[in-house]
């Protein structure tokens, strides 16, 4: 499947503007995400909505900030206006508040970003007109904070929407937006003060069981002040938010002035230390700094014992002394395995001397020196590949299991032939 030249991977999700997909540019081998919503839906909004849609859209795709999606293209294909731009990986504001009370400090600094990328934004002209948590993808393992769906969400949001899709939006409209008046940058600053009064109470600013609840609760009442459901909540924070979501647009801040506010108040929010390790991956840091170089010393001294004693070969080895009346010789060297049975017990024991022992003639068996000369093989290659690759490499897994496997043969071999004798 295509959109233009994009190759559709796989559907992200529905989202007002129709189905989302994570697609692939074959221009520039670039993963990308892209919007769509359908022609016939945006006409339905009006006769200029398709030009309109074109002509944000590509105002929002100038705009280069690091708090603000990347746009990259615009097009129309098959009955569909999209837009591509910038695959992010994270997760949104919404899936992250679980209507639960933030960390002051986490939410001043997501508000924080969130209010530079619309200071920028106002000033090169651009207004959001629809922010709320879920167009707020939170990015990176520093919390990057990147805005979307610059200028066009509104476009799919008017009378013709149904009731469902709008319900994520009317929390978060301002009152002149809900009553349909002219709107500008003051606007979404009204908006962001409900996603603020969210992530520092866990409750919605504005709430109700119909839309029609919510919209007059928009335009008409004001929220429980946030110091009643967080009394450890700064004086200076407080205000700021009450301010930000006065119904008079004059009264609230402009994007830059509220930039500098919220960055004076960051002394006075208290910061919230960090989590102690869940997995005590930070205390065996320093473990596993000095400890690695002694395993690996370690290692390489095992590797080179393994391979000197097993390349030791029964000649290079003085025979031990025949016992009178046994005929039993000490082969312990061509019989690796410690599961095996030694001579040295048996000629020490003389009063068993008469007794044939089990492994008379090891070094002399064909088929159990092809044994033994195989595991010999299987350890010089191990000790090589834990030398290369460390112990998590699969070669080893698999030598590991063969070694097991002879050792396994090896004893069962040599029971079998002591019940022959």
């Amino acid at each position: 499947m295509k959109i233009g030249r994009y190759e559709i991977l796989d559907e992200i999700g529905q989202g007002a503007m129709g189905t989302v997909y994570r697609a692939r540019d074959p221009l520039i081998e670039r993963t990308v995400a892209i919007k769509t919503v359908s022609i016939a839906q945006l006409q339905q909004e009006g006769a200029d909505a398709e030009a309109r849609f074109l002509r944000e859209a590509q105002s929002a795709g100038r705009l280069s900030h690091p708090n603000i999606v990347t746009i990259y293209d615009v097009g129309e294909a098959d009955g569909l206006a999209y837009i591509a731009m910038e695959y992010l990986h994270g997760a949104t504001l919404r899936d992250l508040m679980h209507k639960r009370p933030m960390p002051l400090d986490l939410a001043l600094e997501t508000v924080t970003q969130m209010a530079e990328a619309l200071a920028f934004a106002h000033e090169h002209g651009v207004i959001h007109r629809d922010i709320k948590p879920s167009n707020v993808v939170v990015t990176g393992q520093r919390g990057r904070i990147k805005l979307t769906d610059f200028g066009i969400a509104h476009l799919v949001n008017s009378d013709h929407t149904q009731t469902g899709q709008m319900l994520g939006s009317p929390r978060y409209m301002s009152p002149e937006q809900a009553m349909g008046r002219e709107i500008d940058g003051r606007s979404d600053i009204f908006s962001l003060g409900a996603v603020l009064y969210e992530m520092i109470t866990g409750k919605y600013a504005f709430d109700g069981d119909s839309l029609t609840t919510i919209l007059y609760r928009v335009i008409n009442e004001a929220p429980a002040a946030a110091s009643s459901l967080r009394p450890q909540l700064p004086a200076g924070l407080a205000s700021l938010l009450t301010r930000m979501l006065d119904k008079n647009p004059s009264i609230r801040p402009d994007a830059r002035a509220l930039v500098y506010a919220l960055h004076a108040l960051a002394p006075a929010v208290p910061q919230v230390p960090a989590p102690p390790p869940s997995n005590r991956i930070s205390r065996l840091l320093p473990v596993i700094a000095f400890g690695t170089p002694f395993g690996v010393f370690l290692l390489v001294g095992v590797g080179i014992i393994v391979i000197e004693h097993f390349l030791a070969s029964p000649q290079q080895i003085a025979p031990a002394p025949t016992v009178p009346g046994t005929n039993m010789t000490q082969d312990s060297a061509s019989r690796p395995d410690a599961d095996a049975p030694t001579d040295l017990q048996d000629s020490a024991a003389p009063a068993e001397s008469a007794r044939p022992a089990p492994d008379t003639t090891v070094a002399s068996d064909a088929y159990l020196a092809g044994l033994d000369k195989k595991q010999v093989e299987l350890r010089i290659k191990r000790t090589e590949l834990l030398l290369q690759y460390t112990k998590q490499h699969p070669d080893v897994v698999q030598v590991d299991r063969q070694l097991e496997q002879l050792r396994i043969e090896r004893r069962r071999y040599l029971r079998q032939r002591q019940k022959n004798q």
